[in-house]
């Protein structure tokens, strides 16, 4: 799934997954590079969702006003 594609709660949800599994050390030397990388996506990606469903908020806020 390209990341344009996936949903807020669905990068949370596997951003969480990841998160877990490092705390619980379930992943592998091997595989902490990896997931770390996918984390750092994961939280860029929620980010920019934040950040665009503020600006559009305060858009409609504006325009009310």
């Amino acid at each position: 799934m390209k990341k344009e594609e996936m949903k807020y709660e669905e990068a949370f949800a596997q951003l969480q997954a990841i998160m877990r599994k490092m705390e619980n050390d379930e992943y592998s030397i091997d595989e902490i590079a990896a997931q770390l990388k996918t984390a750092q996506r994961l939280i860029k990606l929620c980010k920019d969702k934040l950040s665009k469903t503020e600006e559009e908020i305060l858009k409609i806020q504006t325009e009310r006003e």
